[in-house]
């Protein structure tokens, strides 16, 4: 097992990652307030990993309750987190209560923002099951739901006591699954660690077969990327936001077509090759970089080509994005790899020809 840490003052709290992890209580008993804890996880996911998961702690003196949501983007909304308040207050859980988000993403995302609200705020703990979980979504806080108009566009900043990142859990993901998670993984390379990138590209066929070794590194190695940026800007007011390197273009992505038919990673890919193709236009990449990026996603069998939504269709869902800023629409660029930069000084025709393509 490996362990790094999200340092947050008196909030920090560790990151650990390994194998059979689920099956180890220990690593959980010193983060309960109290022994009592309520498992939040989805129709997918529950068959496989909640009976070792509720087993361990059971075993350890545990009172556990389940609650299991239907599987899905689709459902990251007001009405499944209104299933998860009901089971809590049905249970008469209170304040020392630990949540814990077995699953992906959007469990994650639902669970961390259920326990930032009941009671004004009860703990919780990530125990993400997909790899676009374990490096990226479960670390750093943001937690939320998605509106109609907008994707997460409701939440809050809320720290968990504890990310468990069981490699195990990886095994019974869908390819299509994995390839999400790895577009976060070339991110990181892209906005701020070449060497990583160019790392990722050496490696990109083993990490794909999921080369135990190869995939530690780089789960560790993301996770330890995202960490260093929480820890210097935990609300996103600055540098945080380059996290978000293909998001505002992939959001609008995942609005357009209805949440759940792109994965998440399918729309941040082809959402950076967008910025990609921008920062080109720009000056900022030549036309080798931008073959290199296209060709760490495609490696990984992510799409390249986006969906022909129409100028004013991208710019009307990417105006709904939180980077927005006094009207002006505020993109992550690409000055090289390994280099990144928020600017809305960018030019507004050169961005249609983008959104053209």
């Amino acid at each position: 097992m490996q362990t790094l840490k999200v340092e947050l003052a008196n909030r920090s709290y560790p990151i650990h990652i390994g194998r059979n992890l689920l099956a180890d209580a220990s690593l959980i008993l010193p983060h309960l307030k109290r022994k009592h804890v309520a498992i939040v996880t989805n129709t997918t996911v529950a068959p496989l990993y909640l009976e070792q998961l509720s087993h361990s702690l059971q075993a350890a003196g545990v009172t556990v309750i389940s609650i299991i949501l239907p599987d899905g983007e689709a459902y990251k909304n007001s009405e499944t987190l209104n299933v998860i308040y009901d089971a809590l207050l049905k249970n008469r859980c209170e304040r020392n209560t630990t949540l814990i988000a077995l699953g992906g993403g959007v469990i994650g995302d639902l669970t961390g923002y259920a326990a930032a609200t009941y009671l004004r705020g009860v703990p919780f703990i990530q125990v993400p099951t997909t790899l676009l979980s374990q490096v990226d979504s479960s670390v750093g806080g943001k937690t939320g739901i998605n509106h109609p108009l907008g994707k997460n566009m409701i939440g809050a900043f809320y720290q968990p006591q504890l990310v468990l990142a069981d490699i195990d859990t990886l095994q019974t993901l869908p390819p299509r699954e994995f390839s999400a998670g790895v577009a976060e993984i070339i991110k990181y390379g892209l906005i701020r660690d070449a060497d990583f990138f160019d790392w990722l590209e050496i490696n990109m066929t083993s990490l794909m077969q999921l080369d135990e070794q190869v995939l530690s590194y780089a789960i560790y190695h993301s996770c330890q990327n995202k960490a260093d940026v929480v820890a210097k800007d935990e609300h996103e007011q600055g540098e945080r936001a380059l996290l978000n390197l293909g998001h505002t273009f992939g959001h609008a992505i995942e609005n357009a077509m209805g949440y759940g038919v792109w994965l998440h990673g399918e729309a941040v890919a082809a959402g950076t090759v967008m910025a990609a193709d921008l920062s080109k236009r720009m000056g900022w990449l030549n036309e080798l970089e931008v073959t290199r990026i296209k060709n760490s996603f495609e490696a990984a069998n992510l799409p390249i080509i986006p969906p022909s939504l129409g100028v004013e269709k991208y710019l009307d869902l990417m105006s709904l994005d939180k980077k927005v800023e006094n009207g002006k629409i505020r993109l992550i660029l690409q000055q090289g790899i390994g280099k990144s930069v928020i600017t809305s000084d960018y030019d507004a025709e050169k961005l249609e020809e983008t959104l053209a393509i």
